[in-house]
């Protein structure tokens, strides 16, 4: 059975290496188990209170793949280490090349185990989503697996997964879908959770449960609309024909489009732009608007309101203040 280590990193440096390994010192290892049923009432999402969300436990964490993983998680940038506070960029990779990244139970389980120690760690700025398989985000649930699954089985997977992208799309830091190639299925539902979404010029985008006489069951049906429209949606999700990066830019189901290859720069380059940013305040900025989108305007200003107050006493507004009438980059920890 896979299981995903980690390092609980302590306030030392830590940096990736020229060929990929992570390095550091002082570090604590930890193994994670294997998995953690999640629900969306325990994530840090539009309806936990704002002091729960500001005063999460710091813990830095990074994944130790000692045999190839399906998921795993990866800081992509030495972390700023400032009064023992690293902020970092770190990237879930999904890397099952066997079966062009199609979630299977074990892989499902990988999510959620990363999932669970992601949405605490206090580290982590900004997570971008990636795929380590050349030509394909994610080929959408595994087929092979399902039909040897029971239709009670198929009901406990497809809950876990949805509740898993649930949490995805709910954790209080910025997310950004990487996507080169493929998006099918419940591969374009994992990128739909996601807060920003990249993709190359080659990636084909669809959900074709339609064709396989279901739905989109882990959230498609509720976030393309939302994303798109409501009647682009629903011309996609009843044909289920496949859409193109130039079409899906045209859209508004991605934010960039750019030459194939490049995806992950540019998401790279998004990141460490938000990664500048005052954490407290990524935080609030995503909080008021997802809990916004739910209430009509009056109660939504009203959560605008309660999300910049919870800002006002925090040492990172103060350091922002100073560093601008400085003229120096701010120093912040997350305080």
């Amino acid at each position: 059975m896979h299981r995903l280590r980690a390092l609980l990193v302590s306030g030392c440096g830590v940096s990736q290496s020229a060929g990929g390994s992570l390095v550091g010192s002082s570090v604590l290892r930890r193994t994670w188990p294997t998995h953690h049923a999640i629900s969306p009432t325990e994530s840090t999402g539009f309806r936990r209170p704002l002091s729960e969300v500001l005063r999460m436990p710091t813990r830095s964490l990074i994944v130790e793949t000692l045999v190839q993983q399906p998921v795993r998680l990866e800081r992509l940038s030495g972390p700023i280490t400032v009064m023992l506070h690293p902020l970092c960029i770190v990237a879930l990779k999904l890397d099952r090349p066997e079966a062009k990244n199609a979630i299977s139970r074990d892989m499902l389980k990988g999510i959620q185990s990363t999932l669970h120690s992601l949405r605490r760690d206090m580290s982590a700025t900004v997570m971008m989503v990636c795929s380590c398989v050349s030509r394909v985000f994610c080929a959408g649930a595994d087929l092979k697996e399902r039909k040897l699954m029971s239709p009670s089985e198929v009901k406990d997977f497809v809950n876990s997964l949805r509740s898993a992208f649930t949490v995805m799309e709910v954790l209080p830091i910025p997310t950004i879908a990487v996507i080169e190639g493929a998006a099918l299925g419940g591969g374009l539902e994992l990128a739909l959770s996601c807060d920003l979404r990249i993709c190359g010029e080659d990636a084909v985008f669809a959900l074709p449960e339609t064709g396989l006489a279901i739905i989109p069951g882990a959230g498609g049906t509720q976030r393309l609309p939302r994303i798109i429209g409501k009647a682009s949606a629903k011309e996609l999700i009843f044909t289920g024909r496949k859409v193109d990066a130039k079409e899906a830019m045209a859209l508004g189901l991605v934010n960039h489009c750019v030459p194939p290859g490049d995806a992950y720069h540019k998401a790279l380059e998004i990141a460490r732009d938000i990664n500048q940013k005052g954490p407290l305040a990524l935080r609030m900025a995503k909080h008021a608007i997802n809990e916004g989108l739910e209430v009509e305007m009056s109660s939504a200003l009203a959560v605008e309101e309660r999300c910049y107050n919870s800002l006002l006493n925090t040492n990172d507004r103060l350091e922002g203040l100073a560093a601008f009438a400085e003229k120096r980059k701010p120093r912040y920890t997350g305080k």
